[in-house]
């Protein structure tokens, strides 16, 4: 099995930086750029997919609710069709940039609180799946979840992804928090290991659920991204 490295990136604003980009894209082999919505506008958007070309590595669309003061990670309640033109929206304005650089969108992955509802919520699940169908490529998600079961149902191809530096509850439930704190880098690839190995993802408590991935997300916003990308790209070497 091979197992790749992504990063949720592009995630700077106007003068505003955040994460070190420059530093994670060598690291990684797919960056899940940001769209606009939650973060990013069309310079940095641009900036992106040029350095990710430089540097060989596969883009995938990380679309939001529209949600900018609140980085994404705020519920919104929306209808299907909502998120449907609303993601679709974000994608198109990535694939644009895509196209100048004669580059093509590899997946789409929804970012925060639209990540979490698409896990919890088949009418956003079949909202996602509604706009990848129309770019015909797959998308990132978590096992266990309506992710697994509505795409999979679909027929649009599933990458199951694990986080190298986020805690999950008992049971396998990610916990999303408005900021993201430092990680210790070698548990959080020690984490990463288990999760290939054994199978097993490991809960804030200690206790495992079952999990399984062919993808590990590292955050660009996590304030030691750079070393926990590092260590989790060396210690996953034998799957790469």
């Amino acid at each position: 099995m091979t197992v790749t490295l992504n990063c949720d990136m592009g995630e700077s604003f106007g003068l505003y930086k955040l994460g070190d980009d420059a530093s994670l894209m060598p690291l990684i082999d797919a960056a899940n750029v940001a769209c606009g919505f939650h973060a990013s506008d069309p310079d940095h958007m641009r900036n992106t997919v040029l350095s990710a070309k430089m540097h060989g590595v596969k883009v995938g669309a990380h679309p939001s609710l529209p949600d900018l003061q609140g980085f994404g990670r705020r519920e919104m309640k929306m209808s299907r069709q909502e998120i449907v033109n609303s993601v679709l929206y974000q994608v198109g304005a990535l694939v644009g940039f895509l196209k100048a650089e004669g580059m093509e969108l590899n997946h789409i992955k929804p970012h925060g609180s639209l990540y979490s509802m698409a896990a919890r919520q088949e009418e956003v699940a079949h909202a996602i799946c509604d706009v990848a169908e129309i770019y015909g490529v797959p998308l990132f998600g978590m096992t266990a979840t309506f992710h697994e079961t509505i795409y999979t149902q679909r027929g649009i191809e599933f990458v199951p992804e694990f986080y190298a530096d986020l805690e999950y509850a008992p049971g396998g439930i990610l916990i999303v928090t408005r900021e993201h704190p430092a990680m210790d880098p070698d548990l959080m690839a020690e984490r990463c290991v288990r999760a290939l190995t054994d199978g097993k993802g490991t809960a804030l408590d200690g206790s495992f659920f079952p999990v399984r991935c062919k993808t590990i997300c590292v955050h660009s916003d996590t304030p030691n991204a750079v070393d926990i990308a590092r260590t989790v790209r060396s210690a996953i070497a034998p799957w790469r």
